[in-house]
């Protein structure tokens, strides 16, 4: 049978979620939405969204800066960090950012182009030019008056009805590993709490909760001054929602037992429902989702996922034919993050009980693996090895 004509993919494995996609995360959306509106009557916030890698912070801060400008009248700047490692490169990032980014209203982007044209000219970047000589010569003295410049842009912006600036921090990993970055974090809040007329300023920070401890690490106070917003996996009506929407959106029907394994595998990340349903949209020939469509979307995704976020030399580990039969039983065990060596231990044959440590031992190294906080206790870094190892045994099982 031909295959029915493709369009779009409604999903995004690479990207954050478009927002007419969004569905879900009720109360955390409240929680930063309180926040939002602080902001838009002239009080600052500052909060930190938490959460897994894949859990979606990206996807959510997005959704909130696409909401805070059009229901509270608020310059949102979300910032991409990635490999920043410096203030410098913090400052240069956001002006760029504020450069490139469309706003809600196309008005407001051109203000905001025409605020800080000094910078646009000399190479493209992101269908416009950015002057790169210009910026690079100003970021130290944007760095050391971040506050102001922020300031001045607003003040620039009153005739346009700006109310306050939302300003996100996203995939923060690098920068929070240097010292400086907490320090800034902590001024910037202080100096705008402390001034005369403070700058109506949402800051959210987007990471893993080692992130915020890391900071803390390198300065004590940052503790303070973040409420934490928790994103937590989705329930399974919120999967069941969205995989259906998305299908529809492209007149593709789902069966009921092909949703309950693209929920069931998916673990309630949006990382992982966006691999594993482009997966199965592209294997899917007649405009219906069923069983064999899942399953073979599924175990595709698995490879999918272990070469995208599965460090090669953990593949090689993972892959290992000694590591092979206790992978097996550690995939039989609860699809948690962490477990009991003892656990694991009752369903291994007496061999595979005299390798385990090592195994166990080898896991850390690779950082796969690290110590909880009860003795015996191991702990996943990312559940998307969990998923891929369990993946692969179910793979393994269905073709033996």
């Amino acid at each position: 049978m031909n295959a029915i004509p493709k369009g779009i993919s409604p999903f995004y494995p690479g990207q954050p979620i478009p927002v007419e996609l969004f569905v879900g995360r009720q109360k955390e959306i409240e929680k930063i939405a309180r926040a939002v509106k602080q902001v838009e009557l002239g009080k600052p916030q500052a909060i930190f969204l938490a959460g897994e890698y894949g859990i979606g912070k990206s996807s959510l801060a997005s959704f909130m800066r696409f909401y805070a400008e059009k229901e509270n009248h608020l310059l949102g700047i979300h910032v991409f960090l990635w490999s920043t490692t410096t203030i410098d490169e913090v400052a240069a990032k956001t002006v760029e950012t504020v450069l490139k980014a469309p706003a809600y209203e196309p008005t407001l982007t051109e203000k905001v182009r025409n605020i800080l044209s000094k910078y646009v000219g000399e190479q493209e970047l992101f269908g416009i030019r950015i002057n790169l000589n210009a910026l690079k010569a100003d970021t130290p003295n944007i760095a050391q008056g971040y506050l102001p410049f922020l300031r001045q842009l607003l003040e620039r912006l009153t005739d346009e009805d700006i109310k306050g600036i939302m300003l996100i921090l996203d995939e923060i990993n690098g920068i929070t590993s240097t010292p400086k970055f907490a320090h800034f974090i902590k001024g910037l809040v202080d100096e705008n709490a402390l001034s005369a007329n403070p700058l109506p300023l949402m800051l959210l920070l987007c990471g893993v909760e080692e992130r915020r401890r890391e900071m803390i690490k390198h300065h004590q106070p940052v503790e303070r001054i973040f409420d934490i917003v928790e994103i937590n996996p989705m329930t399974e009506q919120e999967m069941k929602e969205f995989f259906k929407q998305a299908f529809l959106s492209q007149n593709i029907k789902i069966k009921d037992d092909a949703l309950s394994l693209l929920c069931k595998y998916s673990a309630g990340f949006p990382k992982i429902m966006h691999i594993v349903g482009d997966t199965v949209f592209w294997k899917d020939r007649d405009g219906i989702i069923d069983k064999e469509d899942a399953l073979d979307g599924i175990f595709d995704a698995a490879e999918d996922i272990g070469r995208k976020f599965v460090d090669q030399q953990v593949l090689k580990a993972l892959r290992s034919k000694d590591y092979h039969s206790i992978m097996e039983k550690m995939s039989k065990l609860p699809f948690d993050l962490s477990f009991q060596k003892t656990d694991l231990g009752k369903g291994l044959s007496e061999s595979e009980k005299k390798k385990i440590d090592n195994f166990l031992q080898r896991m850390k190294k690779l950082k796969v693996l690290s110590s909880g906080d009860i003795q015996g206790e191991y702990i996943f870094n990312s559940r998307l090895v969990r998923l891929y190892i369990l993946l692969n045994s179910i793979k393994k099982a269905t073709h033996d």
